[in-house]
C-alpha cells in the first residue's frame, strides 16, 4: 500500500474516532437483541468507523490461539512497508521454527523461503513454523518479538487486558523448552481488542486480505496437496463441493484459532455494498460452531444495518451561509460543512439530523485566510448521538489594505453619526 494511502486510512480512522467517540465503547445494539451465540465472547464492528453493532463479554480476556498471528501479520507488514523487509527476501528456518508443534510444519530446518511464501503459510495455513521464523528474523528471538508485540499493542490502543507471550498463540506448556523466560502469563486477547487489531490490518495493510481470501495454495510447487485455508468461510469456497455450505458472500479474512485452552476462535471480515464488518467469536465449542456463530453475527450486521450519509461534506447550512471577516478584502465569506458524516445505522432508523452552527468570535476571524480554513464547528445531533465537524470557508480571504480599512472606519463613523441624528427626530 502506498504511504499516502496508508496515512489517508489512519487519518480517516482518527477522524472517525473523534466523531464517534461516544459510540466506540458502547454496544447499545447488544442490549436490544440476543443472538443466542454459544461462545465465551463475541463482537461485531464496522471496520471503517469502529462502531460496535453487537457485543457479548467483549472486554473479558481469553486465550486467542492462532488469532494471535494477526499481530504477527501486522508487524511483518510494518517491516515490509518500512523497507526493512521485502517480499523477495529469504527467511531462514531455525531448529526452533522447525520444531514448533501445531499447524504448519511445512518449513524444513536449515531451509530458506521467500517472505511471500512464509506469509502465505502464516495467513492461509496458520503456520506456527512461519510465525516463529518471522519472529526470529525480525527480532532475533521469539521472546524479543513478543515484547515488540506488546509494545505495538499499546501503540494501537489495545487494552491492558491483552498480552502476548509468543508469535503463535500456543499456550506456555505447548511451547516446552521455548517458553519465554522474561514474559509471564499466557497470551490473552479480548474480543474487542481482536477486532481493533483486525481493523488496524484492514485499514493500514489491506493487501493482507488478498492472501487471506485464498482458499487453497501449495507451499512448494511439488507438494502433492495444497494447504487448505483454515478459514472455511472465504467466499471462494462457494465452488468447493465440500466447503460451499460455509462460504460467505464478501468474506475475505481474517484469522482462525484453536487450542484446547482457547476453544475454537475466529476473527472474520466481509464487505458488502461498501460496508465492511469485522466479527469476532472466542471459545466456540467446535470447528463447525465457530463458523455458524460467525454467520449469525455477520447476518445480523448486513441484514439489519446499512451505511448512511448523515451529512455530506461541503453542505451549505440554512441558518449560517456566511461569516464576517472584519479585516478581509471581502468581508462576507460563504461557509460550508468541512467534513461529511457516514454512520452505520439500523435500517429502520428514521432519525433526521439536526445541525447547529457555532461560529468563532469575530476577533478570532482575521485575514488572511486560506480557502477551507476552519471558522467554527457544526454540532450534528442524530438520534441519541452527537457529533461535531468543522465549519469552513469556501474561498481564500485576502487582508484589506490600511486605506480600505480607514475608509471603512470613516464610513462606519458617519453611518453611526447619521443614525444618531435621525434618532433625535423620532
Amino acid at each position: 500500500m502506498k504511504r499516502l494511502g496508508r496515512w489517508a486510512a489512519i487519518v480517516s480512522c482518527a477522524l472517525a474516532a473523534q466523531l464517534f467517540a461516544p459510540l466506540l465503547h458502547s454496544a447499545k445494539a447488544a442490549e436490544q437483541v440476543d443472538l443466542g451465540l454459544n461462545v465465551n465472547a463475541a463482537l461485531l464492528m464496522d471496520a471503517e468507523t469502529g462502531q460496535i453493532l453487537y457485543a457479548e463479554n467483549e472486554n473479558q480476556p481469553y486465550q486467542p490461539a492462532s488469532m494471535t498471528k494477526m499481530m504477527t501479520e501486522y508487524l511483518v507488514m510494518e517491516e515490509i512497508e518500512s523497507g526493512r523487509l521485502s517480499w523477495d527476501d529469504m527467511i531462514y528456518t531455525t531448529k526452533a521454527a522447525a520444531d514448533v508443534i501445531g499447524s504448519g510444519q511445512q518449513m524444513g530446518e536449515g531451509q530458506s523461503y521467500s517472505v511471500r511464501k512464509v506469509f502465505e503459510l502464516l495467513s492461509i495455513y496458520s503456520g506456527n513454523d512461519a510465525a516463529v521464523a518471522f519472529a526470529e528474523h525480525i527480532s532475533g528471538t521469539e521472546e524479543n518479538f513478543a515484547k515488540l508485540m506488546n509494545e505495538t499493542a499499546q501503540k494501537l490502543g489495545l487494552s491492558s487486558e491483552s498480552h502476548f507471550i509468543n508469535s503463535t498463540g500456543l499456550s506456555r506448556r505447548d511451547m516446552g523448552e521455548y517458553a519465554p523466560k522474561t514474559i509471564e502469563g499466557e497470551t490473552l486477547l479480548t474480543a474487542h481488542d481482536a477486532a481493533k487489531l483486525a481493523q488496524a490490518i484492514i485499514l493500514e495493510h489491506p493487501e493482507v486480505l488478498e492472501i487471506t481470501k485464498i482458499p487453497s495454495l501449495k507451499f512448494n510447487e511439488n507438494d502433492p496437496k495444497p494447504m487448505i485455508n483454515w478459514n472455511w468461510m472465504v467466499e471462494a469456497n462457494k465452488d468447493n463441493v465440500n466447503l460451499r455450505k460455509y462460504a460467505y458472500e464478501g468474506l475475505d479474512g481474517l484469522k482462525t484459532g484453536h487450542t484446547s485452552d482457547a476453544g475454537y476462535c475466529f476473527t472474520g471480515t466481509a464487505e458488502r455494498n461498501g460496508m465492511r464488518l469485522i466479527s469476532v467469536v472466542m471459545g466456540a465449542k467446535s470447528e463447525n460452531d465457530r463458523f455458524v456463530e460467525t454467520r449469525k453475527l455477520l447476518d445480523y450486521g448486513f441484514n439489519g444495518f446499512e451505511k448512511r450519509t448523515i451529512l455530506a461534506a461541503k453542505t451549505e447550512l440554512e441558518d449560517v451561509k456566511t461569516v464576517h471577516i472584519r479585516n478581509g478584502l471581502k468581508q462576507d465569506i460563504p461557509v460550508v460543512v468541512g467534513e461529511g458524516i457516514e454512520l452505520i445505522v439500523n435500517k429502520a432508523d428514521q432519525s433526521v439530523p439536526q445541525l447547529t452552527a457555532n461560529v468563532y468570535p469575530e476577533d478570532q476571524l482575521k485575514a488572511p485566510l486560506e480557502a477551507e480554513a476552519q471558522v467554527g464547528t457544526v454540532t450534528v445531533a442524530y438520534g441519541d448521538r452527537t457529533m461535531e465537524v468543522p465549519l469552513i470557508i469556501t474561498e481564500e480571504v485576502e487582508k484589506a489594505g490600511w486605506f480600505r480599512m480607514m475608509m471603512r472606519g470613516i464610513g462606519g463613523f458617519f453611518s453611526g453619526l447619521f443614525g444618531g441624528i435621525v434618532g433625535l427626530f423620532k
